[in-house]
């Protein structure tokens, strides 16, 4: 069948040689028959790798089991010493607390959980054909599109588990922090399904910056309060100290854990902890299928950090397989901003995991837990500290961190936008920017190397940020080493 053309754009099509019929050059058209021929799933120029639901894990991946050394175990904030499941119990179900402890290598997803993934899992995985050509490299890039989910971000993959737990062991309402509003509004999402009551406390300066999210927030049916805030002794005792305080991830923590344990609830955190990781592992046992259909296999692999769980959540599976199998060794790059460098700059020791010190002391990157990150637009990494297990594979020479300002991280997620068509967070900005460089390496030694990044979230609700960009009122922020030692000089009495 024909579709009916102008005479003037038949004319068009003739002289650039269109096959009318198909819309496709015959060049083009003939090199896909061709294709086709040769394998009648896969194109040579495919962009979308795409697994079926049935070929969604059954289980997440817990890299504990592969390690050759774990980390120290957490502490209790006041006695100091290991803690133990019962100190964990006012903040979590005794499920989570399992999944936080144990050491074996696959945990068993639930059918529910599964059942709401279908919704948008698996993910899609990418090849970024176009990009490859704006920047005239020998690298192949790919990236595991994770703001296909119901909220736009990879965090719906521990809100749901987390939600369902909780609502498993007749937990009535939970309460949580969040930066960039990505993780509160995935919880939000979740507990609207398991019929929980939700309390979320978001970063102020994120909220101010991101008001859609709160909204989000409310449409699933939760309530979000600006972080700190008058509602807990310790948004108080900030406020007090300054009243413009704008907030961190620290200080709102601090917050939903005293709401959990002043009220009955329990708390969730969208990031750090060792089963929060674990549940993210779903990206990347997928990114695994997904690479295999392209016949293809990372050297490089890339994520953004802040607390560390898209990070870990594509990679670990990958770095269990080198442990495990002893096989290709990847190059493995986390990404941090340059105003809150945590692996970069900060010292790797015990520190508290909130402000107020009211959750486990953890061993891990840290830049102290009263540092306050000044107000960048990447708010989902505005966090002091990074997770015990990635701090751990960097200590283990598994994975390197990197940071960047931010004016250079939206540079490239323009120049991402503008080839593949997809907006990403400013978060996901970190992961590119570290892609492109990789990729421009490689045209300068000239090396064909196949480079793969978590694309984390969409940068919907974050257009401001752009506009700010594209104006030049976004401005790149340096912190001084005076600021991170003297948050520093306050680390516990634990770290020695």
């Amino acid at each position: 069948m024909r579709w009916p053309i102008s005479q003037a754009l038949f004319r068009l099509c003739v002289l650039r040689n269109w096959d009318v019929s198909s819309g496709l050059s015959r060049e083009t058209s003939l090199s896909i028959r061709t294709t086709a021929e040769k394998d009648p799933t896969m194109s040579q120029d495919t962009i979308k790798y795409l697994l079926s639901e049935s070929d969604q894990p059954k289980s997440w991946y817990n890299i504990q089991a592969d390690l050759p050394e774990l980390p120290p175990p957490y502490l209790h904030p006041v006695t100091k010493r290991p803690a133990t499941a019962d100190d964990l119990a006012p903040l979590f179900p005794m499920s989570l607390i399992m999944q936080e402890m144990t050491r074996e290598r696959e945990i068993e997803i639930p059918e529910p959980v599964r059942d709401v993934y279908r919704q948008w899992r698996p993910s899609p995985l990418y090849r970024a054909r176009r990009l490859e050509r704006l920047l005239d490299t020998p690298a192949k890039i790919y990236y595991k599109h994770e703001g296909v989910s119901p909220t736009g971000s990879h965090k719906p993959n521990t809100a749901v588990a987390q939600a369902f737990y909780n609502m498993a062991e007749g937990v009535k309402k939970m309460t949580t922090e969040t930066g960039a509003g990505q993780w509160g509004s995935s919880l939000a999402f979740a507990a609207q399904i398991f019929g929980l009551e939700l309390e979320v406390y978001m970063v102020k300066v994120s909220l101010e910056q991101k008001p859609y999210r709160g909204g989000l927030i409310n449409l699933f049916g939760a309530t979000v309060h600006a972080s700190p805030s008058e509602l807990t002794a310790a948004g108080r005792a900030i406020l007090a100290k300054d009243p413009n305080c704008s907030g961190s991830l620290g200080i709102a923590i601090s917050e939903a854990v005293e709401r959990a344990v002043t009220t009955g609830a329990k708390y969730g955190l969208g990031s750090v902890l060792n089963h929060v990781l674990m549940h993210q592992t779903i990206v990347g046992l997928e990114a695994m299928k997904q690479m295999e259909l392209a016949g293809d296999d990372p050297d490089v692999l890339i994520g953004s950090v802040g607390g560390g769980s898209n990070f870990a959540g594509l990679v670990f599976p990958f770095l269990g397989q080198q442990l495990r199998e002893g096989g290709k060794k990847r190059r493995v790059i986390g990404v941090e901003p340059a105003a809150c460098p945590t692996v970069t700059r900060g010292k790797y020791a015990y520190d508290y995991g909130d402000t107020i010190h009211m959750a486990p002391i953890a061993m891990m990157h840290t830049l102290g837990s009263t540092f306050i990150p000044p107000p960048f637009h990447a708010g989902g990494l505005r966090y002091h500290g990074m997770a015990p297990l990635v701090s751990k594979v960097v200590e283990l020479g598994l994975a390197e961190a990197v940071s960047y300002h931010q004016t250079k991280c939206f540079e490239a997620g323009v120049s991402f936008a503008r080839t593949e068509g997809i907006t990403p967070a400013p978060e996901a900005n970190h992961a590119i920017c570290a892609a492109i460089d990789e990729a421009l390496r490689c045209k300068l030694e000239g090396k064909s190397q196949t480079i793969l990044f978590n694309l984390s979230g969409h940068g919907h609700f974050d257009m401001q940020s752009y506009i700010d960009y594209f104006s030049g009122k976004l401005k790149d922020i340096a912190v001084s080493q005076e600021e991170i030692a003297m948050a520093l000089a306050g680390l516990p009495s634990a770290a020695g």
